[in-house]
């Protein structure tokens, strides 16, 4: 009976798309996001030195580690002392003034450290920050 009522009416289809569960999962995404960059952004595992220093800018800069095994690490990709002035030299050309950021295991022979800060100077490089974790 209920249904001989309604069939001259006609039934109203919903034509919008339900926002909740698509705004939860874009929270859910960016809490991931938020929790997972700082592991990203180390990239390469290396025992820091301690350091108390200043915070480092947030801008885009390019980052050489030093392995204490060996190896040289240009923004997470490694490459030889040869490819790594080539690169620098190629970078200083697109930006007169690239900051550079140097992370060296504090196991590695000081030479080997000055012998990449002499490579950044070759390249006309003059900023650079020596990457430090902080002291507690």
């Amino acid at each position: 009976m209920g249904r001989e009522r309604q069939k001259g009416r006609h039934i109203k289809v919903i034509a919008e798309v339900n926002m909740t569960p698509l705004i939860d999962l874009t929270f859910l995404l960016l809490i991931a996001f938020i929790l997972a960059f700082p592991m990203i952004e180390q990239g390469i595992k290396i025992q820091l030195p301690k350091a108390n220093t200043d915070k480092l800018q947030e801008k885009k800069s390019q980052t050489i580690t030093i392995k204490y095994a060996g190896g040289i690490f240009l923004n997470d990709r490694e490459v030889s002392r040869e490819a790594l002035e080539e690169a620098l030299t190629a970078i200083a050309k697109e930006d007169p003034q690239p900051p550079v950021l140097v992370r060296c295991d504090e196991r590695v022979d000081y030479g080997e450290m000055m012998k990449t800060l002499r490579l950044l100077h070759s390249c006309h490089i003059t900023r650079m920050a020596l990457v430090t974790e902080p002291t507690k």
